[in-house]
């Protein structure tokens, strides 16, 4: 999207390439852009999105976890036909190229097995990659409408509870174990406690195996990890190839940012892209959303990239001069929540005692080596325990909701003191 901003009316003008897009822009996206705008330029500007051409709303668009078609129960398979990633776009380095190179050779049909499964923390690819595949699968797919679902695995839950609701239950099963020919499924750990879904999801991936079709799986856990999922899915997963995305290294890290400089057709001078890749290690998306807006500035104040307007931006942004340890980061936490130390270790059920206890299991896995029986033994905890709490803070910091945004805030507030 092009934009200009409108310094004497406060207007900032979006101009999207078709009204498909503004509209799911207007929808989706409008206050995020107001409130990055606000913070780049210091004034609460009005937001308008524009677009030139007309196309029906109908038209598929996909952008990420964000934008997943939620398909009726009664509804055939359509193909998701745009992915916003692709192969060209991922960077590879040493952290992330076996899963690189095993997501492409799924495609290629090189791999001895239809399923492959990739597991990551938040921020590091996984997504870009599941994504890549399936613009890939359309690409290289004699039929015209290859049978591609998309969606995370708490939407595949809700549309279960649907089709049991409304009694639609065989069409549901036909949907997803007949009438696919790749099935791709993120975020497997919110299956855990939850054994009725389980049940179908295993079903639904055994049908698809003795069929022949694809399956692509994620998670930010190896399937070794997940405690509460039944050993039957848990031995499925491993049947398929395992790929794990680890942090990118300083190299990499690089790379991302002259990628995404040329991309905005920005120059970024050298001390300044040094700086980003040290201050932001261990989450790609907020690098490319630093530099997202980095651009964003310079373009909108008419400005050359410089290292004062790259520490004005990184102050939005959690930084990172090395990764703390366990320690640091219940004491933080406990610093941020105003809580006794004995607190966050206890027994205590109450709201807030539960928040930092899961921000800091969240923290812990993020930033430290330590195992989830590890930090589950600090806490006094079990392990099933430990990843609950995880995959809640990913849940709510993921859906942007209050308690998200809280959480976010409160994470950045953490490593940074």
């Amino acid at each position: 999207m092009n934009g200009a901003f409108d310094p004497e009316n406060k207007i900032l003008t979006l101009q999207a390439p078709n009204e498909f897009v503004a509209s799911w822009v207007r929808e989706r996206l409008e206050n995020i852009i107001s409130e990055s705008a606000q913070e780049v330029l210091n004034v609460e500007p009005r937001i308008e999105i524009t677009s030139d051409k007309q196309e029906e709303t109908s038209s598929p668009l996909n952008s990420g976890k964000e934008t997943r078609r939620h398909l009726p129960v009664q509804s055939s398979i359509q193909t998701v036909s745009r992915f916003r990633h692709n192969f060209q776009e991922f960077v590879v380095g040493p952290s992330n190229e076996l899963a690189y190179v095993a997501s492409q050779s799924f495609c290629r049909e090189q791999l001895s097995s239809d399923q492959i499964f990739l597991c990551s923390s938040t921020g590091l690819g996984k997504t870009h990659l599941v994504q890549s595949m399936g613009n890939n699968l359309v690409e290289a797919s004699n039929k015209n409408n290859p049978r591609i679902a998309y969606l995370s695995s708490e939407e595949f839950a809700c549309q279960l509870i649907q089709a049991i609701k409304s009694r639609q239950v065989e069409q549901f099963k036909a949907k997803y174990r007949d009438k696919l020919d790749v099935l791709m499924l993120e975020d497997i750990h919110f299956f855990q406690g939850k054994e009725k879904i389980q049940g179908e999801f295993l079903s639904t991936i055994n049908a698809l195996q003795s069929q022949g079709k694809k399956g692509v799986l994620s998670s930010s856990f190896l399937p070794k990890e997940l405690n509460d999922l039944d050993s039957s899915i848990v031995s499925r997963l491993c049947q398929g190839f395992m790929a794990v995305i680890d942090k990118p290294d300083l190299e990499t890290r690089y790379e991302i940012i002259n990628r995404k400089a040329s991309h905005h057709q920005i120059s970024i001078p050298r001390d300044v892209s040094h700086l980003l890749a040290e201050r932001i290690q261990t989450d790609i998306r907020q690098l490319e959303s630093c530099i997202n807006n980095l651009a964003l500035k310079a373009r909108l104040l008419k400005e050359r990239v410089s290292m004062q307007m790259a520490l004005d931006v990184l102050k939005n942004y959690h930084q990172q001069e090395q990764s703390p340890g366990l320690e640091e980061i219940i004491k933080s936490v406990c610093r941020v929540f105003d809580l006794p130390m004995e607190k966050i270790c206890s027994k205590s059920r109450k709201k807030q005692h539960v928040q930092a206890r899961n921000l800091a299991f969240y923290l812990a896995r993020k930033h430290t080596d330590k195992s989830l029986k590890d930090i589950g033994r600090r806490f006094n905890r079990r392990h099933s325990t430990v990843l609950k709490g995880i995959s809640n803070v990913e849940r709510e910091v993921h859906n942007d909701s209050p308690l998200g945004r809280q959480l976010k805030d409160a994470a950045s507030r953490v490593v940074s003191t």
